[in-house]
C-alpha cells in the first residue's frame, strides 16, 4: 500500500476528491495553510495499491488547475510506503 499526501488548492479540492471518488480510491480531506502568502491549501490523503498508483498520480495532474504564476504548481504530492493499515 502507497499513501499519497497531496496538497492542493482550496478551489481544486472538489473537482479533484470528485475524480478521485468516481474512480474507486478513498480520500481524507483536511484543511491546510502554508506558503509565502499563506494561501488556502487543502491536504488530501490518498491509499492506494501499488498498481494504481500511476493512475492516481495522473488523475490528480489532470484534474488540478493549470497555475495562475510562474513557478507555482499544481499540486504538491508526497508518495510514502504503507506497509500496514487497518480500519477499526
Amino acid at each position: 500500500m502507497k499513501l499519497i499526501l497531496a496538497i492542493v488548492k482550496d478551489i481544486d479540492d472538489a473537482p479533484v476528491i470528485s475524480q478521485l471518488v468516481s474512480q474507486g480510491y478513498r480520500v481524507t480531506r483536511f484543511a491546510s495553510t502554508g506558503g509565502f502568502l499563506r494561501r488556502g491549501n487543502v491536504t488530501l490523503l490518498i491509499g492506494v495499491e501499488p498498481d494504481r498508483l500511476q493512475a492516481a498520480v495522473n488523475l490528480l495532474q489532470e484534474s488540478c488547475c493549470l497555475p495562475e504564476e510562474p513557478g507555482q504548481h499544481r499540486a504538491t504530492l508526497f508518495i510514502l510506503d504503507a506497509p500496514f493499515f487497518e480500519q477499526v
